[in-house]
């Protein structure tokens, strides 16, 4: 499981280098301000899941079958999918619905960071 976890955080992480130069370079002149913001923070919340997936991975060599720590990864890739995906997918649409799942992005990584919490303190 630590080797799903740490290949999913480094894709995770060299997508989040790609996008950010891709919105720094070509969207900036294509996106309204506010939108280009939006976009920024969903490769800045998928960078630092990114990294917290590579904690994930280390967690489960030094505490391996703890489910708790493998439920905490889970919902991270969760949480970036929902939160960052609906993010960009506003950013590029200016579709405002796709705001309405970003908290159920959110949410998945703050119960992510409890059982990652839960996992490692028991």
């Amino acid at each position: 499981m630590e080797r799903l976890f740490f290949a999913i955080g480094s894709v995770s992480a060299g997508s989040a280098v790609a996008l950010g130069a891709f919105g720094a370079h070509a969207l900036k002149a294509r996106l309204a301000t506010d939108m280009l913001a939006v976009f920024e923070t969903g490769v800045r919340y998928q960078m630092a899941h990114a990294l917290a997936l590579l904690a994930v991975a280390w967690a489960c060599t030094q505490w391996p079958g703890r489910k708790a720590i493998t439920v905490g990864g889970w919902l991270f890739v969760a949480g970036t999918l929902l939160f960052s995906g609906s993010l960009y997918a506003l950013a590029a649409s200016g579709v405002r619905g796709f705001g309405a799942v970003t908290p159920l992005g959110g949410l998945a990584w703050l119960l992510g960071w409890a059982a990652l919490v839960w996992g490692v303190a028991r």
